[in-house]
C-alpha cells in the first residue's frame, strides 16, 4: 500500500526538533476552489475552511489506512483535527504580531530536509504532493506555519528557563536519575485556564471513560487518538524514550512503581489528567568513550594571506616538521591562527573524535598515536594535525551533569509552553460555527479579553 509522506520538519533554521505541541499535520491542504466550501470556524482575525479541515482529516486516514481500527469515530476525528488547526492558526496569529517572519530560503530548507527523510529530491517530493490531489503551495505554507511555530516557541521559552547548579546536583541525587530510561506513551486530557469545578469533572470523568475503555481491551494507542487533548494524539500518544529526570517528579513517582505493559490511573498534573503507559524501560550504563590527544597549526586565508599561499605556506610548516625535524610547538606558537591552542604549541588537550568538528574527526580516525597528516582543508583553513595519543574514558559524570542540565531545561520549556498555548486558547476568540464540530464540555463562541 502507498504509504504517506513522512512530513516531519527538521527546524534546520534552528537547529532544534520540533516539539511535540508543534508536530506537523500529515499533509498540506488540497487545492481547490470547492463551491461548496464554507467556513467552519473564526479564530480571532482568520477562518478555518471546510476544505481545510477535509484535507487534514483525509491525511490522517491515510496514516492509518492500515489500521482504520485506531482511529476515533469521525465525529470525533474531525474535533479532534479542528482543534489542532485553530491551536496552530493562533500561533501563527501570535508570531505574526509578534514580527516573527519566515524566509523563501527557511521554507527552502524545511522542504529539502522533508525530502531527504523520504528518500527523495526536491522535485520528487513536490511530485509526490501533487499526485495525491494537493497544492505544493498550500504544502510549502504548512512548513512555514511550522517554522513559524518553533520560533515562536523559542522565543517563549527563552527568556523563561534558567538552570541552577543546585537543581542539577538535586537532580542527580535523586533516586529517579538513576533509573535509566523509559518509552512511554500518554493520554492528556486538559483543563482551561482557570478550570471550574464543573471543567475539573468534566476531565476527570473524559478520563475514566478512557480508563475503562483500556481495561475493557482498547488498544492504549487507540485510546490516545480517541480521548487524549495532547498535540501528540494523532501519533498515539507516544512519547518515545525519555530519561527519567525529563518526567514530572508526581508523574516519575508512579512510573517507578509500573512494570512493562502497565498503565496508570488517571494523575492529577497542573494541565490536567495524565495516563501513562510504560512501553519499555532500560536501565543506566556508564559512558565510556575514545578520547584523542592532539594538536594542531591552522593557517587561514586573509586579506594579506590568498588561499593559495595559506595552502602553500601550510606545505612548507608541514615539511619543516616531517622532514626538516623542527618543532612543533614553537612553529605553532608563531604560525597557528587559532587563538584557543596557538599559545599552547597548538596543544589541543584531550577531547572526543567529534568535538572539534567533522573534517578533523576525519583526518583523527587515519591516524595513528604520534603520526602527522599531511595539510587539510577545512571551513576555518588549512591544518596540520598531530594526534599524540589515545585512550578510554569514563565521562559518566560529567555527560550525566549535561544530560540533566538538557533535561531540566527541556521539562521547563515543555511546561512553559504548554502554560503559553493554554492561555493563548483560553484568551482567544474562536467561533466553531458548525454545530456537530464543537465540543460538548465548550460553550460557544469562547471569547476572552487579549
Amino acid at each position: 500500500m502507498k504509504q504517506p509522506l513522512a512530513l516531519i520538519l527538521l527546524a534546520v533554521a534552528t537547529a532544534t526538533a520540533l516539539p511535540a505541541y508543534a508536530q506537523l499535520l500529515p499533509q498540506a491542504a488540497g487545492q481547490g476552489n470547492q463551491p461548496l466550501d464554507r467556513i467552519v470556524a473564526v479564530v480571532d482575525e482568520g477562518v478555518i475552511l471546510q476544505s481545510e479541515l477535509n484535507e487534514a482529516v483525509r491525511s490522517v486516514q491515510q496514516q492509518y489506512a492500515s489500521n482504520p481500527g485506531q482511529l476515533p469515530p469521525i465525529d470525533v476525528l474531525r474535533r479532534q483535527v479542528l482543534d489542532r488547526l485553530i491551536l496552530m492558526k493562533l500561533q501563527v496569529q501570535r508570531a505574526d504580531d509578534q514580527g516573527i517572519r519566515v524566509s523563501d530560503a527557511d521554507v527552502d530548507q524545511a522542504v529539502n530536509a522533508v525530502a531527504q527523510q523520504n528518500h527523495m529530491t526536491a522535485e520528487q517530493l513536490r511530485a509526490a504532493v501533487e499526485a495525491d490531489g494537493n497544492s505544493f503551495a498550500a504544502f510549502r505554507r504548512q512548513l512555514s506555519d511550522q517554522i513559524v511555530a518553533q520560533r515562536l516557541h523559542d522565543s517563549v521559552v527563552r527568556d523563561q528557563v534558567s538552570i541552577t547548579d543546585s537543581e542539577i546536583n538535586n537532580m542527580l541525587a535523586s533516586p529517579s536519575y538513576k533509573a535509566g530510561e523509559v518509552h512511554l506513551a500518554h493520554i492528556q486530557v486538559s483543563l482551561p485556564a482557570g478550570a471550574s469545578a464543573a471543567d475539573i469533572k468534566a476531565a476527570q470523568d473524559k478520563a475514566t471513560q478512557a480508563i475503562d475503555a483500556i481495561k475493557g481491551g482498547m488498544d492504549f494507542h487507540a485510546a490516545a487518538i480517541r480521548y487524549s487533548d495532547a498535540q501528540d494524539a494523532l501519533e498515539g500518544g507516544d512519547l518515545g524514550w525519555r530519561r527519567m529526570d525529563e518526567i514530572p517528579p508526581a508523574f516519575a513517582d508512579a512510573v517507578g512503581t509500573m512494570k512493562p505493559g502497565e498503565v496508570s490511573p488517571a494523575l492529577r498534573g497542573p494541565t490536567g489528567f495524565h495516563i501513562l503507559k510504560l512501553e519499555e524501560q532500560r536501565a543506566p550504563s556508564r559512558q565510556v568513550v575514545q578520547e584523542f590527544h592532539a594538536r594542531q597549526i591552522l593557517i587561514r586565508p586573509s586579506e594579506l594571506l590568498t588561499p593559495e599561499q595559506a595552502r602553500q605556506k601550510a606545505e612548507d610548516i608541514y615539511n619543516r616538521i616531517v622532514n626538516k625535524h623542527e618543532d612543533f610547538a614553537k612553529l605553532a606558537k608563531e604560525n597557528s591562527k587559532d587563538d584557543t591552542t596557538a599559545n599552547n604549541g597548538g596543544d589541543m588537550g584531550w577531547f572526543m573524535q567529534n568535538d572539534w568538528g567533522s573534517t578533523i574527526a576525519q583526518h583523527l580516525g587515519e591516524l595513528k598515536d604520534d603520526q602527522i597528516a599531511p595539510p587539510f582543508q577545512s571551513e576555518a583553513g588549512w591544518h596540520i594535525l598531530e594526534r599524540l595519543g589515545s585512550r578510554q574514558s569514563d565521562r559518566t559524570d560529567e555527560l550525566e551533569r549535561n544530560q540533566a542540565r538538557q533535561a531540566i531545561g527541556n521539562r521547563k520549556a515543555e511546561q512553559a509552553y504548554d502554560d503559553y498555548l493554554r492561555d493563548m486558547r483560553s484568551g482567544a476568540y474562536v467561533n466553531i460555527l458548525v454545530p456537530e464540530l464543537r465540543d460538548p464540555n465548550e460553550q460557544q463562541p469562547s471569547q476572552k479579553s487579549s
